[in-house]
């Protein structure tokens, strides 16, 4: 089993920064990505962005040249570092970690942009 902690998140206004941390435990030792989800009010989980093993980075479109993903595999832990935040992307961010056929899930933080 692999354990996922989020935090960092918070009201925020239109235009600010965020940064989401993801904390692992467990039997880290089969992960081969990472990645982090979110979840509007209405609206199905989407995927924002991937990172692999190797450091190999992933975005939804929505969210280029705002949002950069990276880990420290030192402390097991993955971060979503969040500028010029919108509005839209108001919703609550889970991590998730895995390999092909299994997948861990966090219990979510909630990110609010105000305008």
């Amino acid at each position: 089993q692999v354990q996922l902690v989020e935090s960092g998140g918070g009201l925020v206004q239109a235009g600010g920064s965020l940064r989401l941390s993801c904390a692992a435990s467990g039997s880290i030792g089969r992960i081969n990505y990472m990645g982090w989800h979110r979840q509007a009010p209405g609206k199905q989980r989407e995927l924002v962005a991937t990172i692999t093993t190797g450091g190999s980075t992933n975005y939804v479109d929505s969210v280029k040249g705002r949002f950069t993903i990276s880990r420290d595999n030192a402390k097991n832990t993955m971060y979503l570092q969040m500028n010029s935040l919108k509005p839209e992307d108001t919703a609550v961010y889970y991590c998730k970690a895995g390999t092909v056929g299994v997948g861990y899930w966090g219990q979510g933080t909630q990110v609010t942009v105000s305008s």
